[in-house]
């Protein structure tokens, strides 16, 4: 079965209005329809984010944003990561997460990433190396994680 599924990495500037559209479409899929969480998307944060995502015949698949230093973090870090249903089993979240570890490693020049994991994704993150900094706390009554990535911790094999 031949994919069409193109990757992309753009800051805020560099999306076109579908783009944009589609990916806070998928967010809000997602996020406020999927888990059930109204919250406020649009944080003021996505213009200081380089974006990355999957897409497939203009449908976003997989997207996350990544942040430098000092943005949300004292480390770099990684936010606002979903896998659209459809999309889901396809080993695309694995993708994404790679891509922006190497991306924030060549954009940013830090190995050192801060997340905030939801818990049921603890083992998710951990097989890229994150591990568990034991502040727990919910998240629009969703139990969080925060993680720290360090390259020289990383022992997934992609």
């Amino acid at each position: 079965m031949k994919t069409n599924i193109i990757w992309k990495i753009k800051t805020f500037d560099e999306f076109t209005v579908p783009e944009l559209y589609n990916v806070l479409k998928a967010r809000i899929d997602v996020f406020v329809v999927e888990q059930n969480c109204p919250y406020p998307d649009l944080d003021d944060y996505d213009q200081k984010a380089v974006h990355i995502w999957a897409e497939e015949n203009g449908y976003v698949l997989a997207n996350c944003r990544i942040f430098d230093r000092g943005i949300k973090y004292p480390e770099a870090s990684i936010g606002r990561v979903l896998t659209t249903e459809k999309a889901r089993g396809k080993r695309l979240g694995k993708q994404l997460i790679q891509y922006a570890l190497d991306t924030i490693e060549a954009r940013f020049h830090t190995d050192e990433v801060r997340i905030s994991a939801q818990d049921y994704l603890l083992k998710f993150y951990g097989e890229f190396g994150f591990e568990d900094t034991g502040k727990k706390y919910l998240e629009d009554d969703i139990p969080h994680t925060e993680m720290l990535y360090r390259k020289n911790n990383k022992s997934f094999s992609y």
